[in-house]
């Protein structure tokens, strides 16, 4: 199925097949990706991607606020700044290990993520080991058929990915240089 992301129900009808742990491509202000609950719908985009099973996806989550919910690390204020938008934070979490959080700075997509009550599954819109997809048509030419809803926001341009930094130690470590620059203030744990 493909819907307009400006149809007036686009948000809840995706947060809908995100609950019901159906798999779905959705336009974040990055890229298009395979979107899923985390951490039930990990195996769906694991298939899809043709990935090897044991590497982790960035959860997205509604607002900067919700990262407490899940880590009772303190970031850095200055790097949680950067949110909403293109910085991926990776945080000791609760449950035990670490997770990449990112709060997404496309409004529509917080809206999903609000509706859906949980952090979603995102990666980019690709087989393993091959260049992410940019254009709908392209997207539904090779995804169509495997994910549930495709939601269509025309062609993206080709972004930079988000900017990754570890904040599990004292001094944080950008993992990945991307879409955000960040100075040396934003890179280590508060006093």
């Amino acid at each position: 199925m493909t819907l307009s992301k400006n149809e007036p129900e686009s948000a809840r009808i995706t947060a809908e097949f995100l609950q019901d742990n159906r798999l779905v491509i959705i336009p974040t202000d990055t890229l298009y990706g395979f979107s899923a609950k985390a951490p039930d719908g990990y195996r769906l985009i694991v298939e899809a991607k043709g990935r090897d099973e044991g590497k982790p996806f960035i959860q997205l989550i509604a607002s900067p606020g919700d990262l407490s919910k899940y880590s009772d690390t303190t970031v850095n204020p200055r790097l949680l700044a950067r949110w909403p938008g293109a910085v991926t934070v990776i945080v000791p979490v609760r449950s035990g290990g670490t997770t990449a959080f990112r709060c997404p700075g496309d409004a529509w997509l917080r809206d999903v993520l609000a509706l859906a009550g949980f952090p979603v599954y995102s990666t980019s819109v690709n087989l393993a080991g091959f260049p992410p997809l940019h254009g709908f048509a392209e997207i539904v030419r090779e995804f169509g058929a495997v994910a549930d809803l495709v939601i269509d926001a025309g062609d993206l341009p080709e972004p930079l990915p988000s900017t990754i930094v570890d904040a599990t130690g004292r001094d944080y470590r950008i993992v990945r240089e991307g879409a955000v620059l960040l100075d040396d203030s934003c890179l280590h744990a508060p006093d």
